[in-house]
């Protein structure tokens, strides 16, 4: 496994799934594809969530059925105590979340923008491909 340091805050509701709070929505197309692939590249994931309570144990068991330990849940590390007090801002290097401005990209954008990915053009076949 790659190391890397890099955090990485995901929003549920509306970009790992569809957005239909309070149930569990339509799992977002590459969503866990890419989460995979994040965690085997050596990225942190922190489930960042409007959840709570048995909801969001909901999602962080969908999300483990599915392939995904978060390195932390609602908060910055695993050890963070929440003390209402305070902000519960998270601290993290990329946020992927549906409330960014203009919305959410989609994973494969995602992925590409992280990865620094350009897939090949794919080239047509013409009569001369045949002669090279």
């Amino acid at each position: 496994m790659i190391s890397n340091n890099l955090l990485i805050a995901v929003d549920f509701d509306g970009t790992i799934v569809e957005d239909a709070y309070p149930k569990i929505g339509k799992t977002q197309l590459f969503a866990f594809e890419t989460l995979r692939k994040l965690q085997g590249e050596g990225y942190r994931l922190i489930l960042w969530t409007y959840r709570c309570g048995s909801r969001l144990e909901e999602a962080v068991a969908f999300c483990k059925e599915n392939g995904i330990e978060f390195y932390a849940v609602n908060k910055s590390f695993p050890e963070e105590d929440f003390d209402p007090k305070y902000s519960r801002k998270i601290n993290a290097d990329l946020f992927i979340d549906d409330r960014n401005v203009g919305g959410f990209i989609g994973w494969t954008e995602v992925y590409k923008q992280i990865f620094n990915y350009e897939p090949e053009p794919k080239r047509k076949k013409g009569f001369f491909s045949f002669f090279k």
